[in-house]
């Protein structure tokens, strides 16, 4: 049996986090273990429990949710972070992503839609609430808007395929009996022909393929 996804709640709102808690205490192989109610508080949190994923709010007092993200990042890089908000404002969208969150979810998202988008953080991938995602692909002028299996090996466009999914490259490995080292190389080269930044890019420019 695996171990259960470790998840920190990061918002100001007592009754959101309670909220939260309860519904997640409902999902088989989900675990909170930690709360917090502000950015600063947070990072106090994470230094005391090992987490997999963080659930946090955009607008808190002092450090506010991106800037708590791009932290993470820093101090914590086994934290996938899920900036969760009743905002949909392009400087919590892009700013959330350019930080490094794993996925961009509005409050008003069904619960399941936040049980698969905390599951696919943990693996390591990419989930954007589907009322910004036209915006997000909108925004990203280096990605091709249908990106051609000429340009990639067979491989590599197998691999980009499965980065679409939110598999991590332990999960493409195993699928495709490779090696993660060279399913990092795949990745890296699919970036470099397709003229992408990054992974969420390269899962944003296959996800109409999956």
């Amino acid at each position: 049996m695996s171990a259960p996804i470790r998840v920190v709640l990061v918002d100001d709102q007592d009754l959101m986090r309670r909220g939260l808690s309860r519904l997640l205490e409902l999902e088989p192989g989900i675990e909170v273990v930690g709360e917090a109610a502000s950015g600063a508080a947070a990072l106090d949190v994470f230094a005391r429990v090992a987490a997999d994923v963080a659930l946090v709010d955009a607008r808190m007092p002092g450090m506010a949710g991106v800037e708590l993200i791009a932290r993470l990042v820093t101090d914590f890089p086994e934290v996938h972070a899920v900036l969760l908000t009743t905002f949909d404002e392009d400087e919590f969208v892009f700013g959330s992503l350019r930080a490094g969150a794993r996925g961009f979810l509005l409050k008003d998202a069904s619960p399941e839609t936040l049980v698969a988008a905390i599951r696919s953080a943990a693996r390591g991938g990419t989930v954007i609430d589907a009322q910004v995602a036209g915006r997000v692909v909108a925004r990203l002028d280096t990605a091709p808007r249908d990106p051609s299996p000429a340009v990639l090996s067979a491989r590599e466009e197998e691999v980009a395929r499965l980065v679409a999914t939110g598999a991590s490259n332990q999960e493409i490995a195993r699928a495709l009996f490779l090696t993660e080292g060279t399913v990092k190389n795949h990745v890296s080269a699919a970036l470099r022909k397709l003229s992408l930044r990054d992974r969420t890019q390269l899962a944003l420019a296959f996800s109409h393929f999956v």
